[in-house]
């Protein structure tokens, strides 16, 4: 029978930097991933600043560095624009290469990483859990549950979006500029994107509640009337809806996706997610060398203090856009003064998204908000009812 301090269902960045923390510490720790490869499938846009990369312990590796990005244009159906994001250093990083560069510290401190094997069932048995897998039985003290979106059972359905992402080439990608495309009508409580990977090449993806994302793809890629190759395509839902409120179960620790750790605005993950695995293994580290198994609320306690008032921001500003049809959106995007653009690209924080909406707030922007909002619930309202009225008519 195997035996482990600490056993990691998942080899995504969460459980990864898991692993590497535990083991950093020198406890027996192993990884057990279901898909045939570290990083795959790869599902990410791989957005991440230099200073988030940093803060997960990571140096950038030219290998996994695909392009960077200073320009990000945001556009509705009548009005866009643009921030810059060179102060903020905004990078694409190819992810599978990223998870591998994780996988490789944790492995050199000591973890075992195991692909092609699924975890199956667990079990407490006395002062440990046993877990069935694919490999067989692998009994541990601690299980760290990073299998992803799979392990929101609970999850209302409400924060999950369908999501289609392409990569393309064409010559209309712009190498150094992120676009943010918003229509109501066409991508309902999400949006369009575009990640350049360099001139002539990017990562197109969509989301939306209750569309094809692949039709929705298709046709934006045929509206540029250019030549275009689509040389890979990944489906896959996001998770908006905001962490669980609690992560820590006895011995067992959620991190990353499965505690619901993605931004509820862009459903981006690296560095929240990452971060939930690096304060998970330190907490399981302490309550392993202070025998101590209350520390490893430590964890949850560390992360909601990093995050959650930046998740409860985030989640209110989805509310809002979730509610917002096109003329809202291009009545908000009008109001933008260039001395907010000016603000948000110089002083707010890619990695925490409430700083930009706490300095565009307070700007002229907040006076319109209420009128714009006034307006967007009066034409919900009364649209409505006209639709009730025409429909009692026929």
């Amino acid at each position: 029978m195997e035996y482990y301090d600490v056993l990691i269902a998942g080899g995504s960045v969460a459980g990864l930097t898991t692993a590497r923390e535990c083991s950093s510490n020198g406890n027996s720790t192993i990884v057990i991933e279901e898909d045939h490869e570290i990083g795959t499938p790869e599902h990410c846009g791989g957005m991440v600043s230099l200073s988030g990369l940093q803060k997960l312990g990571l140096m950038l590796d030219s290998n996994n560095f695909q392009n960077a990005v200073p320009v990000a244009r945001i556009r509705s159906k009548s009005a866009s624009f643009e921030l810059s994001a060179e102060k903020q250093n905004v990078i694409v990083v190819d992810r599978r290469g990223l998870d591998k560069q994780i996988a490789k510290q944790a492995e050199d401190a000591g973890a075992q990483i195991r692909t092609r094997c699924t975890f199956k069932s667990i079990a407490k048995k006395e002062l440990k859990y046993a877990i069935k897998t694919s490999d067989g039985e692998i009994e541990c003290k601690y299980f760290v549950d990073a299998k992803g979106l799979g392990s929101l059972k609970d999850a209302s359905q409400n924060g999950i979006l369908a999501s289609a992402q392409f990569e393309v080439y064409a010559k209309w990608i712009e190498g150094k500029t992120v676009e943010i495309l918003f229509d109501s009508d066409k991508y309902p409580g999400f949006f369009m994107w575009i990640i350049p990977m360099g001139d002539g090449r990017g990562k197109i993806g969509v989301a939306g509640k209750g569309i094809n994302t692949s039709v929705a793809l298709h046709e934006f890629i045929r509206s540029k009337g250019e030549k275009y190759s689509i040389i890979r395509k990944i489906f896959a839902p996001i998770w908006i809806g905001g962490p669980r409120s609690q992560f820590v179960f006895d011995r067992t620790l959620v991190v990353g996706d499965a505690a619901g750790q993605t931004k509820p605005t862009t459903a981006g993950g690296i560095f929240s997610c990452g971060m939930g695995g690096v304060l998970a293994g330190q907490a399981i580290s302490n309550a392993i060398e202070k025998n101590d198994d209350s520390l490893l609320y430590e964890y949850e306690k560390n992360w909601k203090s990093m995050f959650q008032k930046e998740f409860q921001s985030m989640l209110l500003a989805r509310k809002v856009l979730e509610r917002l049809d096109n003329k809202a959106i291009d009545g908000i995007f009008s109001s933008l003064s260039k001395k907010a653009i000016t603000d948000v690209s110089n002083f707010s924080d890619f990695d925490f998204h409430s700083s930009a909406l706490a300095l565009f707030l307070k700007t002229k922007i907040a006076t319109n908000l209420t009128k714009i909002l006034i307006g967007n619930e009066f034409r919900r309202v009364f649209g409505s009812r006209k639709d009730d009225d025409n429909s009692i008519h026929q």
